[in-house]
């Protein structure tokens, strides 16, 4: 019984070093591209709508988004998805939208 306990925890810790790891390899993929800083605010919240919610992205914001790169896109998003706040979204969903 014991060991079930050891290895429960162990699980979840590895779980948990997995989730802070991926979290880590976001943040640094978005610090060492700049990824940030890289669009215009309005932009940013032209293309958090339209993956997050509803509606589409102009032709100047798209341009915008093409510059930004796949790299820091994919990070962005995965980085947004981690946030709490956002964990009743299935990210299958968000990340096909994403594309």
């Amino acid at each position: 019984m014991a060991s079930l306990n050891v290895y429960s925890v162990l699980v979840v810790l590895f779980l948990t070093c997995g989730v802070v790891m991926a979290t880590k390899e976001n943040d640094q993929i978005i610090k060492e591209n700049n990824c940030e800083t890289k669009m215009g605010l309005p932009c940013v919240l032209e293309a958090f709508t339209s993956i997050f919610n509803t509606g589409s992205i102009s032709n100047k914001c798209y341009s915008e988004l093409v510059v930004l790169g796949k790299v820091c896109h994919s990070a962005l998003v995965k980085r947004t998805l981690q946030n709490p706040v956002f964990k009743y979204l299935n990210p299958a969903t968000i990340i096909a939208k994403s594309i």
